[in-house]
């Protein structure tokens, strides 16, 4: 039998099957993704012929592929957050963005350079690989879709954090690029990549997601009050609108990353009761499932395929450490005089789901530079994404329906999008 129709059918199926996983498990405490995990080990248990999910010598394949999926999932992420960006609204995320995530970063190179005895670059591709939170895998703790009034403190928190960082960790995926070349070649590097990779790059994301945001929001919403000019009806328009930010965002040598959530961002701020907001939303989400449902299912099948084939008990240990030590003693504190009670912040600090964008920036830094270590990384990311989506997949749903109860047992209003946590809590 062809390999390839057997591929298309396998992923037909899983897709078809996400019309009514999602729903049935509402009533359970189990996620999807947990699901979709297991049937791809299923799957590639049984003598079926469907491709190797081999990233270990295929990082070219496994960048596209993740990259697709992550900035789809930030377009989305964007859309849903109805809280306008400003310093006082955004205290947590920006918190946990960066006290929470550089901490992160620093622990685990540190641990990876001692414990694993990597090189300083790989030991830096580790952390920056591991530190994002992931806005692929984290529907359960997250916000609902815009015309969701459920946005607490605790989903918030998570969804801005997710967003955000899956750009702000980019720099440091290249400052362990930059020390590789810099340990085979010399010279230096710190200059270049502090004005380069962590400046302008950042800069020229956040700068022109936000204008190209602008751009699309005059485009549908004003334009065709003032004009002629016809009404966008369609939601695919949020799918054209991810793939040309990021576009011209990358030909400007920015983070397209950060250009896509911006971009999200503006345009959710702009006319936020429209209806539009919703489709372009729903359309986003639809494409950005059947992604994961072939990454999950990959993913799945590459755990008995030979992923972890060099993993060690050390390695092991930095994974857990990250999930069980490191995250919530890097995010707890980060959320003291916020006023969130503290199931919350013990919430928000243990809900740091890893997954997809971990594989992307490992990848994509692997297909930049050769590491001596790079088996041992593929292992300790593709362990600590299984544990993290079966842990948090078992928990989040129970976790967050404790939360909803105390919080409508105590009267303490969700939050809306002009008030901040300290203004309610």
């Amino acid at each position: 039998m062809d390999d390839y129709i057997v591929a298309m059918t396998v992923i037909g199926v899983a897709a078809l099957a996400m019309t009514w996983i999602p729903t049935i498990l509402e009533k359970t405490f189990i996620s999807y993704p947990v699901v979709f995990l297991l049937l791809g080990v299923l799957l590639y248990l049984l003598p079926l012929g469907l491709p190797t999910p081999d990233p270990l010598w295929r990082e070219d394949h496994v960048v596209r592929l993740t990259e697709l999926s992550v900035i789809i999932s930030l377009m989305g992420t964007g859309l849903k957050i109805r809280r306008k960006f400003g310093l006082k609204r955004w205290r947590i995320p920006l918190r946990l963005v960066s006290i929470t995530m550089l901490l992160c970063i620093a622990a685990i190179a540190l641990l990876g350079w001692s414990i694993m005895g990597f090189s300083v670059a790989g030991a830096v591709l580790l952390g920056a690989a591991l530190a994002p939170t992931d806005p692929v895998l984290a529907e359960q703790v997250q916000v609902g879709p815009p015309n969701d009034p459920e946005e607490d403190v605790v989903r918030f928190s998570l969804t801005a954090e997710a967003g955000l960082n899956d750009g702000s960790a980019f720099p440091f995926t290249w400052l362990a690029v930059v020390l590789a070349l810099a340990a085979q070649e010399g010279g230096g590097w710190f200059t270049d990549w502090l004005l380069r990779d962590l400046l302008y790059r950042v800069v020229v994301g956040a700068g022109t997601g936000y204008l190209i945001g602008r751009g699309l929001a005059y485009l549908i919403f004003r334009m065709p009050e003032k004009t002629n000019f016809p009404r966008a009806q369609h939601g695919f328009l949020a799918l054209s609108a991810t793939l040309v930010t990021y576009g011209i965002t990358e030909m400007l040598h920015g983070y397209g990353f950060i250009a896509v959530f911006a971009a999200a961002l503006t345009m959710s701020s702009i006319e936020e009761e429209h209806e539009y907001h919703q489709q372009m939303h729903d359309f986003v989400n639809q494409v950005e499932r059947i992604i994961m449902v072939v990454l999950l299912i990959l993913f799945g099948g590459s755990l008995v395929t030979g992923i972890l084939d060099y993993l060690t008990w050390k390695g092991a240990l930095i994974g857990l450490a990250l999930l069980f030590v490191i995250r919530p003693a890097t995010a707890f504190p980060s959320m003291l005089g916020t006023l969130s009670t503290t199931k919350e912040r013990l919430a928000v600090s243990f809900f740091g789901i890893r997954g997809i964008g971990s594989f992307f920036y490992l990848s994509f830094a692997l297909n930049k530079v050769d590491l001596p270590e790079a088996n041992e990384l593929w292992s300790i990311v593709a362990f600590i994404v299984m544990v993290s989506i079966v842990l948090h997949g078992l928990t989040a749903t129970k976790a967050i329906q404790m939360l909803d109860r105390e919080r409508k047992k105590s009267g303490r209003p969700v939050l809306d999008s002009d008030q901040t946590p300290d203004e309610i809590f």
